[in-house]
């Protein structure tokens, strides 16, 4: 049996297939299992375990579909059901399931506020796609997530001035609604008794820098633009406490030990991306405004505040988030 996962984006949602592979693989040892997605995602998903076999768009996507078809499958698990993965499959002759967006509920959800969407964890949704595999009960354990030992940190040669337990923070997300402010994050750091690893890319080096230069009492290391997206994932690993965003190093945490304290701006966890935990970790925190008519404004976020005061960031309480994070 041969069988492709298509999932283009991104780094939270393609962490959140795993499961999916996983489970496929327990029902099916001898199975193919391939995977397609963008290029720029082909690090991350050396962190996944049980893929035979990827196939990543970069430039043509003609010839992308070329090498996709000629691989003959029996079965096609669209987890992202756009139009281009509609354009990939079409004329494929293999049986297909999609991954249901629920995009009617989530425009009611976030233009009317009303309550429609399912208290279900995109996770168990996804899952839902394999019953045209005859899977219909999952073994439902943590998320795995593989740092390859080419790409693990050792944090004290690494960063020689972080000695003993640390906590992480990641600063990053694509949507400015979605980042907690630089001045939030002074608030909460100051709070902090212990060093700090502020973890991002390239394009939050200059955050991570001015974050560090305003705490000056602080052991703190900027590695925004250091380290890959799989060596972040082993900075996480080996931290006490991760402090994010709603965004992929979220995800990536959770499939961990290390105490996940989500800051949730203009979405919320109703869209079904909250820390995949289906053991259980009583240590999480969540992290959100209540009481504000105006959220969620977008199911991903925008550049900037539609109502111009950015309130689900900025009356977050600084404190008692700090409070949250475990150091022992």
């Amino acid at each position: 049996m041969k069988i492709l996962l298509i999932r283009f984006s991104s780094i939270g949602d393609i962490v959140l297939t795993f499961p999916v592979v996983k489970a496929i693989r327990k029902s099916f040892p001898e199975a193919k299992i391939h995977f397609a997605s963008k290029k720029s995602f082909e690090t991350l998903l050396l962190g996944a375990d049980g893929i035979d076999q990827f196939h990543f768009l970069s430039d043509s996507f003609s010839s992308f579909k070329k090498e996709v078809k000629k691989e003959k499958f029996d079965y096609i698990i669209d987890l992202h059901n756009n139009l281009r993965t509609r354009r990939l499959t079409f004329g494929i002759s293999a049986e297909i399931a999609r991954f249901d967006k629920l995009n009617i509920r989530k425009w009611l959800y976030t233009n009317w506020k009303l309550k429609v969407m399912p208290q279900v964890h995109i996770v168990d949704r996804y899952l839902e796609t394999l019953k045209v595999l005859g899977i219909h009960s999952i073994d439902q354990t943590r998320n795995v997530f593989t740092v390859p030992l080419s790409n693990s940190v050792n944090i004290e040669e690494r960063f020689p001035n972080i000695k003993g337990p640390f906590v992480a923070i990641a600063i990053g997300a694509q949507f400015k609604t979605k980042r907690v402010p630089k001045e939030k994050w002074i608030e909460i750091l100051q709070e902090i008794n212990g060093n700090i690893l502020v973890i991002g890319g390239e394009m939050d080096r200059e955050i991570g820098d001015w974050l560090v230069e305003h705490c000056p009492t602080k052991v703190m290391v900027n590695t925004c633009g250091e380290l890959t997206i799989l060596e972040s994932a082993s900075v996480v690993s080996q931290a006490k406490s991760l402090l994010t965003n709603d965004t992929g190093m979220m995800h990536i945490a959770a499939c961990f030990d290390t105490q996940i304290i989500s800051i949730w701006g203009n979405t919320t966890p109703e869209f079904g991306m909250s820390p995949y935990r289906p053991e259980g970790k009583n240590m999480d925190q969540l992290f959100q405004v209540e009481g504000l008519s105006c959220r969620p404004c977008s199911k991903i976020g925008f550049q900037e505040c539609p109502k111009n005061h950015f309130h689900c960031m900025t009356k977050q309480d600084a404190k008692v988030i700090a409070s949250s994070v475990i150091m022992d």
